[in-house]
């Protein structure tokens, strides 16, 4: 196996911070999208890159070589045993925090849709809950739910709950928790993908807030319930592991851009790092494929394959 193994884990190094910076100067819609795909590629790449070491370490086994008549000095000559062994405990810690990460976005937000369901009370997609702490959030699911409490219908007015209400369902329309799920995986096989969680959060707040000004036709109403919202807000109130609320993330940033910073005037995203993002991702997945390749060609070597 050739040294291009090791460039699909070194790589989100440089990546990340490029995502991030780009991520800033799109509409965040397309932020979001940049944001989570980045994750998730850079993510299979290093986890490709894992289980290749990992296999070429296994087929220096002599069990495993004598089982698929392989001559050991071929294969993976330029793996360690050692390198083999780290990145095998390091696959099997990703394979486990990947379970860990399923389990938790699959069976507790099944869990929190019931238990709020059963503790308010439904009226469509809306389920009140009988709290004086004002909180609000959307759980997703089939069907997805909006959780408000009563603190917080009293906190704002009508025309803000309508706006507080709207960035809510723009969360579930927009199916904003398969983006945070896609990232919690992605980010459980690279520690240094963690860095574009604020980032991401930060797109898809402002995703709804857009969303919720277009609803009610008046971004000083959208950024006014936004604010207001956040100030009536528990600091630290518990809320299901899979809630979406409207009062996280930089919320003076976020208000700010719905009063300054219309869609169509949005600023052009810089070309160079654009281009550094784009070469990463390219590089990252053609050196995964160059030694999956390079082991497949050792492998048929060593059975004296021609």
């Amino acid at each position: 196996m050739n040294y291009a193994v090791w460039v699909p884990l070194v790589l989100p190094l440089l990546a990340v911070p490029a995502a991030g910076r780009l991520a800033e100067a799109l509409p965040p819609r397309l932020a979001a999208w940049l944001l989570a795909g980045t994750a998730v590629a850079l993510a299979a790449c290093s986890t490709v890159a894992l289980l290749l070491l990992a296999g070429a370490g296994a087929l220096r086994l002599p069990p495993v070589a004598a089982l698929g008549h392989f001559e050991l000095p071929v294969v993976g000559d330029q793996v360690t045993v050692a390198a083999a062994c780290v990145a095998a405990v390091l696959l099997a810690v990703v394979v486990t925090a990947l379970v860990r990460t399923a389990r938790r976005h699959l069976v507790l937000a099944a869990r929190a849709r019931r238990e709020a369901v059963a503790a308010g009370t439904a009226a469509g997609d809306l389920t009140v809950l009988q709290d004086p702490g004002p909180d609000a959030y959307a759980l997703p699911g089939r069907p997805g739910r909006i959780v408000v409490t009563t603190g917080m219908l009293r906190a704002l007015g009508a025309a803000e709950r309508e706006a507080l209400l709207a960035h809510e369902r723009a969360h579930l329309a927009g199916r904003h928790h398969l983006f945070l799920a896609a990232f919690a995986l992605a980010r459980s096989c690279h520690p240094a993908l963690r860095a574009l969680r604020g980032p991401l959060s930060y797109a898809l707040e402002r995703w709804a807030d857009e969303a919720a000004a277009t609803a009610v036709g008046d971004r000083r109403l959208a950024a006014r319930a936004i604010g207001r919202a956040a100030l009536a807000s528990r600091p630290g109130a518990p809320r299901p592991h899979a809630a979406l609320p409207a009062t996280t993330g930089p919320v003076p940033r976020r208000v700010a851009a719905l009063l300054t910073l219309p869609p169509a005037r949005a600023p052009r995203a810089p070309r160079a790092i654009a281009l550094v993002l784009a070469s990463c991702l390219t590089l990252s997945a053609a050196c995964a494929l160059e030694a999956a390749h390079d082991l497949h060609g050792s492998i048929e070597l060593a059975q004296g394959e021609r």
